[in-house]
């Protein structure tokens, strides 16, 4: 399973501890005696916590009370699995269901959810974040709404940096490279550069936020390979090199997010990358020795002026469902901007606007407004990459991990892990046509 989601939990512990919105008052009114019954499934490390959810859809009761939400919460790694044995079940299963941007191209495919695209006007489309939506899109169809945004960020300790002679974060990743040898040449750290190398999901996420930041992709618009060329290489070597010269600790061969920011934290790194969910808990006294000095910026580029990855996800409806109008109608109330500004500390909303309301911006942790995190994540979404969107995804995911770290770890030749993997992706492929 994808263990970038785990960091969802700790997104709600650090950005938004003691931030929960209001609620209005369940109405007094008697509920009719037929109501239509809809069946949501969330999982319970979402940026919007359980309670949020649940509050959330008691409002949505209390304006609709001729509906019944019935909700089921499950661990992310048992997400994936709970709505595919649903599918299989057919009638009865659920309405509406959370699912990472991972997946739809899978679900869709399988004809699991249904094709949402005439229910989302061009007007709306036109608010949300290109990235955010593609997401959610499949050979030119819609299925499903954008709803909870995360993406990757750029930390840097400002002090360390400065101290290094350099007075802006790095805008390259060369420059990252330059910035942190010279930290480590002056005896201010031993590894400049924490990363996420451990072989699962988050290891294809670090190659794919290097390849598209050099120029590179992952298919073309037939679904071919294209990460085995002169960018993928380039990226991998970025990777391989980083790790040669002790720019990139090689602790981050066994590290996870969480062992990332805690090395960060801990003041022994410059540079890492992370979730917005670091910006608060590198800023705690309780969990960092380098407050005030942990400064969240844009992700480096390369022959592209910056590339992060989506880490969000959004609401389908179940093909199986017998009230999709109805779904709909809960799944719109959920994306709505009154509740997702209202509920913004705990995930910034899909809609382009709001990242200009005042109030939003009055809405946010200290450390966020501080650090100007809604106009700093405003510019990172418009640099929003997605990894893969097949149906394969899986298995691509899988692959991609293994070859990457057989190269990082010098069991391979970049050139013969991108090759090596071309061929494995390739085979899958055929399997799927």
């Amino acid at each position: 399973m994808q263990l970038v989601r785990w960091v969802s939990f700790f997104l709600v512990l650090s950005l938004l501890i003691g931030c929960t919105a209001p609620v209005a008052a369940p109405s007094a009114a008697p509920a009719p005696s037929t109501q239509t019954v809809l069946r949501a499934l969330f999982m319970q490390q979402a940026g919007y916590q359980q309670s949020d959810i649940e509050a959330i859809t008691q409002e949505y009761e209390a304006q609709n009370l001729d509906v019944d939400v019935q909700l089921d919460f499950v661990a992310y790694e048992a997400l994936h699995d709970k709505i595919v044995t649903a599918a299989a079940a057919g009638a009865g299963g659920y309405d509406v269901v959370l699912m990472d941007c991972i997946w739809p191209a899978e679900f869709a495919s399988a004809d699991f959810i249904l094709d949402v695209t005439d229910r989302i006007p061009e007007d709306v489309r036109a608010d949300i974040w290109p990235g955010a939506l593609e997401a959610v899109t499949w050979q030119g169809r819609l299925y499903g709404m954008p709803w909870l945004n995360d993406v990757l960020y750029l930390y840097y300790n400002k002090e360390m940096l400065e101290k290094a002679g350099f007075s802006a974060p790095p805008k390259t990743w060369s420059e990252l490279r330059e910035m942190g040898l010279a930290a480590k040449a002056q005896g201010l750290v031993e590894y400049p550069f924490i990363e996420y190398f451990q072989q699962d999901e988050g290891l294809t996420i670090a190659f794919a936020y290097y390849l598209f930041a050099f120029g590179g992709s992952f298919f073309d618009e037939e679904g071919k390979p294209t990460f085995n060329s002169q960018e993928g290489l380039a990226a991998l070597n970025f990777m391989v090199n980083g790790l040669k010269d002790g720019l990139i600790n090689p602790a981050s061969l066994e590290s996870t997010y969480e062992e990332v920011r805690r090395t960060f934290s801990q003041g022994a790194s410059l540079f890492s990358v992370n979730w917005a969910y670091q910006l608060n808990l590198a800023n705690d006294p309780a969990e960092s020795q380098i407050v005030g000095n942990a400064i969240v910026t844009l992700m480096p580029g390369e022959v592209e002026p910056s590339a992060t990855i989506n880490g969000g996800m959004g609401l389908a409806i179940m093909k199986s469902s017998q009230n999709p109008d109805r779904a709909w109608e809960y799944i719109q109330f959920l994306s709505s901007k009154d509740v997702q500004k209202r509920y913004s500390q705990n995930a910034l909303p899909i809609w382009k606007s709001l990242f200009d309301d005042p109030e939003l911006l009055e809405m946010q942790p200290a450390v966020a407004r501080e650090q100007d995190f809604v106009n700093v994540s405003k510019q990172q979404y418009a640099f929003l990459r997605n990894r893969p969107i097949v149906p394969y995804y899986s298995e691509t995911s899988e692959i991609i991990a293994r070859e990457v770290q057989a190269a990082l770890t010098g069991a391979k030749t970049p050139e013969q892990a991108l090759a090596d993997a071309e061929a494995a992706i390739l085979k899958v492929r055929e399997q799927y046509q």
